[in-house]
């Protein structure tokens, strides 16, 4: 996609939870951070955070972008992207200006589109609230 942030295309990342940890509280960072692990919480950042395919994370999250591919449960708050791929679980509310949704992923969560976005969601013949 040509609109990814430039963080994931240089493939910079400040931070890293592994599968191995847990963690619960107050994460805040610059630059991208990744989660392979189990988080609790609320995060804060203007940048990137990646949800890995092991990640699950239990927070009320603000930041720049989001990509998930785990699962998580919370609210949801990008300035400027949320992209929810093929195996990503997504459970409460997402407020951002894109959003984007791969075939494939589970969206349970009240979704508000802000600014000049555009939802964009793949093809699906699945009902809303189930797998897309």
């Amino acid at each position: 996609m040509k609109d990814k942030p430039k963080e994931i295309i240089e493939g910079k990342i400040s931070g890293f939870f592994d599968k191995d940890t847990e963690f619960k509280g107050e994460l805040s960072f610059k630059g991208s951070f990744r989660i392979d692990g189990h988080f609790k919480g609320t995060i804060n950042s203007d940048s990137t955070l990646i949800i890995g395919d092991k990640g699950k994370v239990e927070a009320d999250i603000k930041v720049g972008n989001i990509l998930i591919s785990g699962e998580v449960k919370g609210t949801i708050q990008a300035k400027e992207r949320v992209e929810i791929h093929n195996q990503g679980r997504v459970f409460g509310t997402i407020i951002a200006p894109k959003l984007v949704v791969e075939e494939g992923a589970y969206l349970e969560a009240n979704c508000q589109t802000t600014g000049e976005g555009v939802l964009t969601v793949s093809e699906s013949k699945e009902p809303s609230g189930s797998a897309i």
